[in-house]
């Protein structure tokens, strides 16, 4: 069972509030291994090309595979025969990342990374293995929720370093540029 350090303590918590963080941040340290991160990525078999925001995201991916991988376990699934999803990674130059395909199984359309019809949804989901059984710990539900008028739903951004380094200059994301495949 993981101890807290008596030093993490922030202003103005009570000793009732802080014992239930404790709490929770044992559960978490307990749920630290035996993880799986899969990043629902948008190349369905219908697609001519894969999507290039979900590309983007896996360039970023590829180079933090080796270090992430050394906690929990990391893939990018997409609905794509794998052969295909291959072919492609090395076109990227991709050499870290396990690559999966949902082909022939309903895993985008359960865990909500697939339309009724078949159109692909960027998603990524967590889970962990506990007590001998598989739960599922988390998804990006954010691309859900009401946003408010002229914002995206940012759901997949906490993994996407692009977004995150443009957040930090004074012009932000911008509203007119998007990531592309390639560039001249």
């Amino acid at each position: 069972m993981a101890k807290t350090s008596p030093a993490v303590r922030f202003p103005g918590e009570g000793a009732p509030y802080r014992a239930a963080r404790d709490e929770l941040l044992r559960a978490e340290v307990e749920l630290r291994h035996d993880t799986l991160v899969l990043y629902s990525f948008m190349y369905g078999p219908a697609m001519k090309q894969p999507c290039p925001s979900c590309t983007s995201i896996l360039d970023g991916l590829d180079g933090a595979a080796p270090h992430v991988v050394q906690r929990v376990g990391l893939a990018a699934v997409a609905k794509s025969p794998i052969e295909r999803i291959r072919r492609f990674a090395r076109e990227r130059g991709w050499r870290n990342l396990r690559l999966v395909s949902s082909a022939g199984n309903t895993y985008n359309r359960d865990y909500h990374a697939e339309t009724g019809e078949g159109n692909q949804i960027p998603a990524l989901n967590v889970f962990v293995r506990s007590d001998g059984r598989i739960h599922h710990f988390y998804n990006t539900e954010l691309l859900y929720a009401p946003s408010e008028p002229g914002q995206d739903g940012r759901h997949v951004d906490l993994i996407w370093p692009l977004w995150n380094l443009f957040d930090l200059t004074p012009e932000g994301r911008g509203s007119d540029w998007n990531p592309r495949l390639a560039y001249d």
